[in-house]
């Protein structure tokens, strides 16, 4: 697949001054820097963002972990302590031309500071200011740390994976961070599509806590909606606590089969060779209200051939299954090959780094980008010297934050 160039990319002009540290806002501004945006980093001067070294393993690259190379990739570094007039006045000269500012304090942090909404209006009436907390802005939870495990523990997700005695089972991933960013950019972009109509800036904000309400909107809408009924975890092979039978991961002869649609019972029972399930085929509940006697019959049956013998068997005949891969079958599919999903990206003109691409395309082409995490403080002087605004090499032409041509 070829790459979209800089100049092409719908963000590109855009300037982003990003505040934020950890995960949740540094992923609303990956984004918008992957579609073509100049975020500027802002971060403490000797310190830095605390991210730099959140270690997931015990892989240094460069002095930064890779956690900070994944997530802060395609920006700039500068570095300004909010305590020093100098260096407060400088992101505010920054902030004047920029058309977004990013943060992700506890409520009332930022606003201490003099770069809370209301003050960054007064600097820029036409910026979209980007917050996210742990909680809201308001109520008994706003002062608790925003941190993910525990945002994801306050939302009752922990009660919809795993089985029914098991204990509450978290994600295996920073889900309420990532959720919370992604709904960030969405709405960065929209507010920047509707400065374009009104010319006027918005504050845009969301949480962690709201993700993840928004991440379980399915499931909590027909909880509302059916009496408040709880969700009940099957008590074997839990999956989806809303969905019946065969929904699932299976053990096979040599790995596991995931079965998830089927058109009817009587189908999947009479392919697989499972007895005993008869008096349920007319019974349009009993994929539910049996869920786990049938799940243990098409178990046991599913242990005795290979993953690749049942998939030849069921996908044939329209059952939705698929095998279970690790990541290093993954890595090697052809699937995966054909997307064109890693990029190499390169720091300090020695080091090269491989990491995942955006999973966004643009007229048939991916938005990869060669530039990778920066070093702390690295553009102090072009940033502050040149100030927000891309050379027109850089651009093609580059914009201000009202949108005219230089």
């Amino acid at each position: 697949m070829r790459d979209l160039p800089q100049a092409d990319r719908p963000l590109n002009g855009l300037t982003v001054v990003d505040f934020s540290q950890f995960l949740s806002g540094p992923v609303c501004s990956l984004k918008l820097a992957d579609l073509g945006a100049r975020v500027i980093k802002v971060e403490r001067p000797g310190v830095g963002d605390l991210c730099r070294y959140l270690y997931l393993t015990d892989t240094d690259i460069d002095g930064d972990n890779t956690l900070f190379h994944a997530i802060n990739r395609n920006k700039e570094s500068v570095t300004a302590d909010l305590r020093n007039e100098d260096d407060r006045q400088k992101l505010v000269d920054l902030l004047k031309s920029a058309d977004v500012m990013i943060q992700n304090f506890r409520p009332g942090v930022i606003e201490r500071q003099g770069f809370g909404y209301e003050d960054v209006r007064k600097i820029n009436p036409a910026i979209i200011y980007g917050s996210i907390s742990g909680y809201g802005e308001d109520g008994p939870w706003k002062d608790l740390p925003g941190q993910d495990l525990l945002a994801q523990a306050r939302s009752g997700l922990l009660w919809l994976t795993g089985s029914r005695d098991d204990p509450p089972m978290p994600m295996g991933l920073a889900v309420a961070d990532m959720m919370a960013g992604n709904a960030l950019a969405q709405g960065v972009l929209a507010a920047l599509v509707g400065r374009g109509i009104t010319g006027k800036g918005a504050k845009v904000e969301t949480s962690l806590f709201e993700a993840m309400i928004d991440f379980q909107f399915e499931v909590l809408t027909t909880h509302l909606n059916d009496g408040n009924r709880p969700p009940e975890r099957s008590g074997f092979n839990g999956a989806h606590a809303y969905l019946g039978a065969p929904y699932g991961v299976y053990e096979t002869a040599d790995g596991y089969l995931a079965l998830a649609m089927t058109p009817s019972l009587k189908a999947l029972a009479e392919l697989i060779g499972v007895d005993g399930l008869e008096h349920h085929f007319d019974d349009k509940n009993a994929l539910l209200t049996h869920r786990d006697e049938i799940k243990r019959s098409i178990a046991e049956r599913l242990k005795l051939k290979t993953t690749a013998d049942w998939l030849a068997v069921l996908q044939p005949a329209d059952i939705w299954c698929s095998e279970v891969l690790d990541w290093r079958d993954m890595l090697e599919s052809e699937a995966y090959r054909t997307l064109d999903l890693e990029q190499t990206i390169r720091r300090n003109a020695s080091l090269e780094l491989t990491a995942v691409r955006s999973p966004i395309r643009i007229n048939a082409a991916t938005l990869k980008s060669p530039v990778a995490a920066p070093v702390l403080g690295q553009h102090n002087d072009t940033v502050f010297e040149a100030g927000p605004v891309l050379a027109d090499s850089e651009t093609g032409g580059g914009r201000t934050s009202a949108g005219k041509q230089n």
